[in-house]
């Protein structure tokens, strides 16, 4: 296939999984709702539960996840142009998100039971 055709696909391609997940995030949320009602919850016991799923430190854990990944980047394109080697990159950029999450869940754990 020429690289034209692929190129053109691409955004259609991504449109097309952009709304697909959106739609899918909708219908859950709105089957999770009708189950609550299923059960016979009323308004204020529906809103109680949706204010109790809500995680304060969401911000912050993306934060030292996204800090991580930055820099097992910076520092893998560091070592490719020192070294020469290819596989710099994909490795420390694995590494530092993987210490990332270990981090952020760690930091969240601790927040919690001080609060």
């Amino acid at each position: 296939m020429a690289p034209a055709v692929i190129g053109a696909f691409i955004p259609i391609v991504l449109f097309l999984v952009i709304g697909l997940i959106w739609v899918t995030a909708y219908y859950f949320r709105s089957r999770e709702r009708q189950m609550l009602i299923d059960k016979g919850l009323d308004a204020q016991s529906i809103k109680e539960f949706f204010e109790q799923k809500h995680d304060p430190y969401t911000l912050m854990k993306w934060g030292i996840i996204i800090l991580a990944f930055g820099i097992g980047l910076g520092l893998g394109l560091m070592l490719q142009d020192y070294t020469n080697e290819d596989y710099w990159i994909v490795l420390l950029m694995f590494t530092f998100t993987g210490i990332g999450f270990i981090v952020a869940n760690a930091v969240t754990q601790k927040l919690l039971k001080k609060n």
